[in-house]
């Protein structure tokens, strides 16, 4: 039965891994830019996936360090039986996700589930606070990205009025506006901003 329960869990790590991390809010802002940007496949989807995946374990090393030696340790040490260790590592885990949740969101699956709302938000239990930190992060993550869209939105529509006052109505003017979204990126250092942006929003 161990067994089997580990086996599940790990099926479960990569959903995990996607929703009650950094990862989610980073992986979602990245593709607002490559679609703002208007190239569809590039950087490819392994290139953002992969630049997300390191964020998100610089982001998170702190809070698994501080799990690991909370939880593990002990259990390896014989200082502390498993389930003890279970609930001790996943304090620091309980206390990154409380801190980016949004309360209007914790209210309402509170409300949805009729459980009544603990005393402290380190109290909430986990089943209320990943749902509530998915939705947070899903919000956080489009506000983001709708704010990145706006200069590239500003070419588009500067680009489209030029073409069609000099009467050039059979060139596409996103075949136009795409090499100067792109200079403007990389004139602004556009993916050193946008990483470091998502990086400080967690601290």
């Amino acid at each position: 039965m161990q067994i089997v329960l580990l086996l599940t869990g790990l099926t479960l790590l990569p959903v995990l891994l996607m929703s009650v991390t950094p990862f989610l809010r980073i992986t979602l802002v990245l593709h607002f830019l490559r679609q703002a940007i208007g190239t569809q496949a590039t950087p490819s989807n392994p290139v953002l996936i992969g630049l997300a995946m390191f964020l998100t374990m610089m982001i998170m090393q702190p809070t698994l360090q501080k799990s690991y030696e909370e939880g593990w340790q002990p259990y390896e040490q014989g200082t502390l039986a498993g389930d003890a260790a279970m609930k001790k590592g996943m304090e620091p885990v309980r206390g990154f996700l409380v801190k980016y949740v949004r309360e209007k969101d914790v209210q309402m699956l509170l409300d949805v589930s009729h459980t009544a709302p603990p005393a402290k938000a380190a109290d909430l239990e986990l089943r209320i606070l990943m749902p509530a930190y998915v939705l947070s992060e899903l919000k956080t993550g489009f506000q983001i990205g709708a704010m990145l869209f706006l200069p590239f939105l500003i070419i588009d529509l500067l680009v489209a009025s030029v073409t069609l006052s000099v009467g050039i109505v059979q060139l596409p003017p996103a075949m136009v506006s795409s090499p100067f979204k792109i200079l403007l990126f990389v004139l602004v250092d556009g993916w050193n901003l946008v990483a470091g942006s998502l990086v400080r929003s967690f601290y």
